[in-house]
């Protein structure tokens, strides 16, 4: 979240869409309500009528996976009525930049497609320089190659008609929708957009939520009290374990992981540090080095920067068709992995195509699944359809604390870290997750001390005892290093820093190996004055209390700033766009209010200082399937081509080409999705374990219009067979007028809904997961699945 939840109170209009937040994320709607109760309008966007679209002022129905045509639809309403917030787009964006005349842009294929590695060469979506190296402007917004023409040109073709024939969209509703959000693009309006995984996990899931930036972007709602983008997290540090790298793509603080072809530390280092010479531009990013070599240091205390930089593993590519999920997956099948550690997780439910996920655990030579209670992975041996006797994986099942047995940190989707104590022990003996990883790795360390290996110095070298108190894993000790410390006494700016002190902000992080520090974006949450996190005070200034900052409950990264971009708040004098509802303000000496982005006095910096040109980009040219979001259908469709172009699909899109997908294919003509319900969590380890939330909710069901239902022949509560290419699963029949037919280019398309929290272990006959019906698809940027959109078929059992 650009923001946080409390700040939603202060919108004037929130949008919903990609969620079901009333539902699935519950405390966020505390804030919603409070909003609606000042007088805010909510808008739900959503192919089912929820709980979410029954608190809402105003719902619209959408077909799933059309969510791009509708908001490309909203980006040429905004600029054909002219109604950008245009100071702040001028000053604040990339509106003004121009292009270079290599980009093209042809029936949905952007310039430098390479149809063999399905990739674009973006250098010819550069932008066209200036003498002085930066980027050439017309802040006047005429030149045909500026961004701001360039985007009036590329969503010319999404007007109202056809984004109503291809998205099922009832046209005033449409209208609507358009006319409410864009009218907050005005100095004294504030609309923020709520989404989850009902955006991300789509082949275009990146530019689904680029799109709706660009459209923040446009009516100057990112950096303002109720506005940003603003992302719900599934769990309760999803957000703490991706600033920690989660992902393959990025090692702690969102620094790259190094690549093959970057062998030494100088070499990442320079592929990494954008370069600008503009001296408006803050480009903070120029700060890697101090980042990367600090984050080093912390993991081998006893090596410089330069030496420990080569224990580093390094990629081939940064391509999500290496190294992500679904190719995970996908090698394992084909026998290319020996052992699988699933922490915390159940791929045989959780990953689409959930069957081959099973089948490529059986050619693992062993499997160690840790979780709390026994489950579909751990098991998966004796799962629907396998032959124990024929698998040769050894299993091994370690029982882990859950999360109130445990001390720690979690990040909230707001980006505000707060300090969890432990309550009861364990029963049994069982150990929290850090206990089991400290005395992993000190059981290797032992084993190649003793026995050698092969390249043995990046784990015998590991300060790995920096975590923990004589032999026991310490939470403290472990988020005191995060934070980063002096490795020696340094003198900056005219100050005395003695080695052991804990560093007190990334500002004063090095790149000489003189500071250690896990993730420079943690760098003053626990500082010498104590774990930050931990900080249970209400105060606030009038000014900070006006918008509910709170900033000294708990701590918000980075250094407890609580609004992003909240440089973007303010004119170029540093009056608040909107005084009533003021984020930062300059009183003539210095900024009040939040910790403003970046300290300097105004107009000396441009406001997005994360950029390397300063600005928000509306033409994002680093994404890798244009820079320019794009409609393409879902891989699995019930069309075969869409108004807007000639080109059906994203055509970068992670998949595999030896998986069939349906395309208007008879055998499955509904549209089928997968969402979450109140009761149950995930796949449903810790809650199907519950006797009081398996009543509530004991059997995987299939939700579908009466239209469908009378079509089928199918009554409400029946047991019906729910078919796609990859599979089938069983489920109760739920018939509701929740869901709707859509009427998609003149023809009816049914759509079903089945929720994912299922398997086949507990309860005995709770069904098993929908993931069996999603396909092995991927967004080309994360590889995120596309579980949101596909083809299936119902009938009765």
């Amino acid at each position: 979240m650009t923001n946080h939840w409390i700040d939603i109170q202060n919108s004037d209009c929130i949008l919903i869409m990609g969620s079901n937040a009333a539902e699935n994320h519950p405390i966020s709607f505390k804030w919603v309500t409070r909003a609606q109760e000042k007088g805010a309008t909510l808008i739900h966007v959503d192919p089912r009528f929820t709980r979410t679209s029954a608190k809402a002022d105003f719902y619209a129905g959408i077909r799933s996976g059309a969510d791009i045509a509708v908001l490309g639809g909203m980006i040429k309403y905004i600029l054909e009525k002219d109604l950008i917030f245009k100071d702040y787009v001028v000053d604040y964006t990339n509106a003004s930049f121009i292009v270079g005349d290599k980009y093209k842009f042809e029936d949905g294929m952007f310039s430098g497609y390479n149809e063999k590695t399905r990739s674009y060469d973006k250098s010819t979506w550069a932008f066209a320089m200036d003498a002085d190296g930066n980027p050439k402007k017309d802040p006047t917004l005429q030149d045909p190659n500026c961004v701001y023409q360039l985007m009036k040109k590329h969503y010319s073709r999404y007007d109202l008609d056809k984004v109503v024939s291809i998205s099922g969209m009832n046209k005033a509703d449409l209208v609507k929708l358009y006319e409410t959000y864009a009218a907050t693009g005005k100095a004294d309006k504030a609309g923020t957009i709520m989404y989850a995984m009902g955006w991300t996990q789509h082949t275009v899931g990146v530019q689904n939520i680029r799109c709706m930036a660009m459209i923040q972007l446009l009516l100057g709602n990112i950096g303002i009290a109720g506005g940003g983008v603003n992302a719900l997290r599934g769990e309760s540090n999803v957000q703490g374990s991706t600033d920690h790298c989660l992902l393959y793509h990025i090692i702690p603080g969102y620094l790259a992981t190094p690549q093959a072809s970057q062998p030494d530390l100088a070499t990442y280092n320079k592929a990494n540090t954008p370069v600008s010479n503009d001296p408006k531009s803050a480009n903070w990013w120029q700060n890697f080095p101090k980042y990367s070599a600090s984050l080093i240091k912390s993991m081998w205390q006893n090596d410089t920067p330069e030496d420990a930089y080569q224990f580093l593993p390094r990629l081939d590519s940064l391509s999500a068709m290496e190294y992500s999920w679904l190719t995970l997956f996908d090698k394992m099948e084909k026998g290319q992995f020996k052992g699988l550690l699933s922490w915390g997780m159940n791929p045989a439910c959780s990953g689409a195509n959930a069957e081959k996920n099973r089948k490529a655990m059986a050619n693992l030579d062993w499997l160690v699944n840790v979780n709390i209670f026994p489950n579909e992975t751990g098991w998966f041996w004796e799962g629907p359809g396998l032959d124990p006797s024929t698998i040769k994986t050894e299993v091994f099942f370690l029982p882990c604390a859950v999360s109130i047995e445990k001390e720690g940190s979690v990040t909230n989707s707001g980006r505000w870290m707060q300090w969890r104590y432990k309550g009861p022990d364990a029963p049994n003996g069982q150990k929290p997750d850090g206990d089991l990883m400290y005395e992993l790795m000190k059981e290797i360390q032992h084993l190649y001390e003793k026995e050698g290996g092969v390249y043995p110095k990046p784990i015998t070298r590991l300060t790995w005892d920096a975590i923990a108190t004589d032999g026991v894993f310490d939470a403290h000790k472990t988020a005191k290093l995060i934070n980063g410390h002096f490795t020696r006494d340094v003198e900056i700016k005219g100050k005395l820093y003695k080695k052991g002190q804990q560093v007190p902000s990334f500002a004063f992080l090095q790149a000489d190996g003189s500071t250690a520090s896990g993730n420079w974006l943690y760098c003053h949450s626990y500082t010498d004055a104590g774990n930050m996190a931990a900080r249970r005070d209400l105060t606030q200034t009038p000014e900070q209390a006006n918008i509910g900052l709170y900033p000294n409950f708990s701590w918000c990264w980075p250094v407890n700033r609580r609004v992003l971009y909240n440089r973007a708040s303010v004119d170029l004098q540093g009056k608040p766009w909107n005084p009533q509802k003021a984020v930062i303000a300059w009183n003539g000496e210095k900024w009040v209010g939040d910790v403003p982005d970046g300290g300097w006095a105004p107009g000396t910096k441009y406001a997005f200082i994360m950029r390397k040109h300063g600005h928000g980009q509306l033409f994002g040219p680093g994404r890798a399937d244009g820079p320019l979001p794009e409609y393409y259908e879902p891989l699995e469709c019930p069309v075969k081509e869409h108004p807007f172009s000639k080109t059906l699909h994203n055509p970068t899109a992670l998949t595999f080409d030896a998986e069939e997908k349906a395309v208007c294919d008879p055998r499955y003509p509904l549209v089928g999705t997968t969402y979450r319900v109140t009761e149950h969590w995930q796949t449903g380890v810790m809650t199907r374990n519950q006797t009081w939330l398996t009543e509530a909710e004991p059997q995987v069901f299939v939700e579908m219009s009466p239209e469908l239902a009378e079509l089928r022949g199918i009554e409400n509560g029946e047991k019906v067979m729910v078919d796609s290419l990859r599979g089938t699963i069983w489920a109760k029949a739920i018939v509701t007028k929740r869901l709707k037919p859509f009427t998609v280019q003149g023809t009816i398309v049914h759509q079903v809904g089945l929720p994912w929290h299922f398997g086949w272990t507990w309860p005995k006959d709770g069904g098993d997961s929908a993931n069996i019906l999603t396909p092995s698809v991927g967004d080309p940027n994360t590889g995120i699945p596309e579980t949101k959109a596909f083809m299936v078929n119902v009938r009765k059992a």
